[in-house]
């Protein structure tokens, strides 16, 4: 005899709004699987079901968005809300729609649809109320499918915040420091009009941008805020966190040719770098209705998916640094300000703001031509222009066409409406096909290479943008593989430039390891595929290895350097040369480098944690860089000094024994729930912290914040796809499926995804039917 799986667990509701019954079946990781008849029953059922799992979380999202955070927390989120407002798409949402595919409103009316139908549910006490809603006195609100699209500061567009702080670093500390600071490539002059020269807008510009951006955070004390507080939260966290949190969230992805597989079929690999929270941010959910067939991930508020694959191809995406964003400055006159031979009036709106236990507030919100005003000073005014203020810049929501393409030519037609943010699209289908485009709005800056603020009077406009033939892209490659990872992907032979398109990219040390091991000779499996992107060699590693081995050092160095020589340069959790190297390059040694450049012994603090890649180019060609008699001898200097300071503190901190130091043990991922300051059962909703390997720089992508070593971005899941055998695929999500504490699909995924393990992303019916655990009927109400 053999064992009988069990049968799933059964239920139904009542669900006003369908035209005919739709199943969600629930397998054992959490994923969920819906059936429907039709289209627009399948995206109501995945509205409902997407509230069901993560409701708190997609209504935290939506109130930040639009704005709505006071009325439900107090007067300590009323500039939170202002600034999100600041921030709204603005424009015509017919015009706005047209641009992610057919049907794409009417999928988000039905989408919204689902989700409200659960809401009521909830309301009326015939579904759960998730546990954050109680602890927190609030209840979730309805959606209209406008408010999809019409939040748009969720979207990774770039570089406003870079270009202010170049402008203050290249005025306070010069160019050398300013490349520390972020590396360019191609490495060209920041242009300035002669009128503004650089410094001369200050970080106090982008404090509306960085509230608005940011995530909702809880304290007892802004909780408590009085309405006269309300302007002390109008800074949430340190700018070092801000930028890292904006530089840091990338990706990597890849696409192996048949020729090159073990299998002779072709395989994607996607693992998504993000910001991580409890819940984490993809979603993973299966949409099967007549016409349509797609498995894969994306965010639980936006219909669709993002990646994945539809049973004839699989798409997925990284970052594509493209410059999307521009710091316009104006000469004011009370509220007009000068334009062309003229004087244009800014555009007033009054808006009104419920808050808890205070009267409605009405604040102001000023626009020009170019954007919402961020800052105004004495004559002088600042605006942000962002491609996601344009028709069609709702973050990812084009992924509605491309989820559909059933070839790599009609995969590119439906990016070319792709808006926000720039991304490296990779693709394969069952034909063998494997390609790469990248996508999304670059603007054309005729005048200027966008890498500091400029006037807002019209002599610095955008004329167009780049269509998709001008963006990078390339197929079937002689190699038998495509991949990205955030770095400078424009061939040095492309009718665009780099410098039109982008100039601040990820070091490529991510994208040379991914090369190194795809490039060898032996067919690869999706074990391979498993190994690497989990792979925690360091090629920033290896450079300073070699570094090291050609620098005469002194004797009291010869020691921490043997340390780092001997290794094999895998930043495991147990490595202690990974700690050190660490502790090393951002404690001591960058800001001995910063002081050569620039004479000074104090700021690099406000650089940090600087760019590993500008690090090593001066290291490698001090020539290039130090300016006195012996650079060699110089470099040699400082890093014989930098390594002996760091071997005393390391050793006062970590014990002086080095055989007892472990990366993992500064290296941790906490996942707090959001509430876990502010209520005591929220601490039990927490995962506690997890000694994690890697860095900013190692395939197996773990960002960490320069204060403490906190990890605060890797990958938020992960997807190996065997393209043509669609059960072998594989998944894991960080920590689980669920948002709802207490949920079986809660935290379930976490160990494995820390360990490196996946599970199944079943695809056939019959697999889907082996593996469901739990059926839920949704009937016409």
């Amino acid at each position: 005899m053999t064992d009988t799986p069990p049968r799933p667990r059964a239920s139904s509701h009542v669900a006003p709004g369908l035209s005919a019954p739709v199943t969600i079946a629930t397998d054992r990781w959490g994923i969920a699987h819906i059936r429907a008849g039709s289209e627009p029953d399948l995206f109501f059922a995945q509205g409902f079901n997407a509230a069901r799992d993560r409701l708190w979380q997609m209504d935290l999202w939506r109130k930040r968005g639009l704005g709505l955070l006071a009325a439900d927390f107090g007067p300590g989120y009323l500039e939170q809300d202002r600034a999100a407002r600041l921030f709204l798409y603005r424009g015509d949402l017919a015009q706005d729609w047209s641009h992610y595919g057919p049907g794409a409103e009417a999928i988000a009316e039905a989408f919204v649809a689902g989700l409200n139908a659960h809401v009521d549910a909830v309301l009326a006490g015939t579904q759960p109320m998730p546990p954050e809603f109680t602890a927190m006195d609030t209840q979730p609100a309805r959606w209209q499918a406008s408010d999809i699209v019409r939040i748009r500061s969720h979207a990774l567009t770039r570089n406003v915040l870079s270009e202010v702080l170049r402008g203050i670093t290249l005025a306070t500390h010069g160019p050398k420091a300013d490349l520390l600071r972020e590396e360019l490539r191609p490495r060209v002059t920041p242009y300035h009009d002669p009128d503004l020269p650089p410094g001369a807008i200050p970080m106090a510009a982008l404090e509306d941008f960085k509230l608005a951006t940011a995530e909702v955070s809880f304290s007892r004390e802004r909780l408590a805020a009085t309405l006269d507080e309300a302007s002390r939260w109008r800074r949430l966290a340190p700018t070092g966190e801000i930028v890292v949190k904006a530089e840091g969230e990338g990706s990597n992805n890849w696409v192996v040719a048949p020729s090159r597989t073990a299998s002779g079929r072709p395989i994607l690999a996607s693992d998504p770098h993000r910001a991580h929270g409890m819940p984490g941010i993809r979603y993973l959910v299966h949409l099967k209705a007549p016409g349509l067939n797609v498995i894969g991930a994306g965010e639980p508020q936006i219909p669709g998916i993002a990646f994945g694959h539809n049973g004839h191809a699989a798409f997925a995406f990284t970052i594509f640094q493209g410059d999307q964003e521009d710091m316009m400055v104006y000469e004011t006159d009370g509220p007009r300000y000068r334009y062309g031979d003229g004087w244009e009036d800014m555009q007033v709106i009054e808006e009104t703001f419920a808050v808890k236990g205070a009267p409605d507030q009405v604040r102001q919100l000023k626009f020009t031509r170019h954007g919402p005003v961020v800052y105004e000073d004495a004559g002088r005014a600042c605006a942000i222009r962002t491609c996601w203020s344009l028709p069609g810049g709702a973050a990812y929501l084009a992924s509605l066409a491309t989820m559909r393409a059933g070839s790599f030519d009609a995969f590119r037609s439906a990016l070319e409406g792709w808006g926000t943010p720039t991304l490296n699209h990779v693709y394969a289908d069952v034909t063998g096909t494997i390609g790469w485009q990248t996508a999304g709005t670059v603007p054309v800056r005729p005048n200027w290479n966008g890498l500091l603020p400029v006037p807002g009077d019209g002599r610095y406009e955008w004329q167009g943008r780049l269509d998709i033939d001008s963006m990078p892209h390339d197929s079937n490659p002689e190699c038998g593989y495509l991949y990205s990872a955030n770095e400078n992907k424009v061939p040095p032979d492309w009718t665009v430039p780099a410098e039109r398109i982008g100039m601040e990219w990820a070091d490529s040390s991510r994208a040379e390891r991914i090369d190194e091991v795809l490039g060898r000779d032996a067919p690869l499996d999706l074990d391979a595929m498993a190994g690497l992107q989990t792979d925690l060699l360091s090629r920033i590693a290896r450079r300073m290895q070699a570094v090291l081995a050609a620098a005469t050092l002194g004797a009291e160095a010869r020691e921490p350097a043997a340390l780092l020589s001997d290794w094999d340069c895998v930043m495991a959790p147990g490595s202690a040369p990974a700690l050190f190297l660490e502790v090393w390059s951002l404690r001591h040694l960058r800001p001995a480098l910063f002081t050569a450049l620039t004479g000074k012994a104090e700021g690099f603090a406000a650089l940090a944690p600087g760019s590993a890649q500008t690090t090593l180019d001066i290291l490698e060609a001090p020539a290039d860089w130090l300016d006195g008699p012996d650079p060699e001898a110089q470099r040699d200097a400082i890093l014989s000094a930098s390594l002996a300071a760091a071997w005393a503190a390391a050793k006062a901190e970590f014990g002086v024994d080095p055989s007892g130091w472990a990366w993992g043990a500064l290296h941790q991922l906490p996942l707090p729930h959001k509430l876990a300051p502010v209520t005591d059962d929220a601490v039990s909703w927490s995962i506690p912290a997890m000694n994690v390997g890697g860095n900013g720089s190692t395939v197996a992508n773990a960002v960490y914040r320069p204060s403490d070593f906190r990890v605060v971005i890797g990958p938020s899941v992960r997807l190996l796809i065997d393209v043509g055998a669609w059960d072998n695929s594989r998944f894991v999500n960080l920590p689980g499926q669920s948002g709802v504490p207490g949920s079986p699909h809660y935290a379930d995924l976490a160990e494995a995804w820390l360990n490196g393990t996946y599970f199944p992303l079943l695809y056939s019916d019959a697999a889907v039917d082996d593996a469901t655990e739990a059926v839920l009927t949704l009937t016409p109400g």
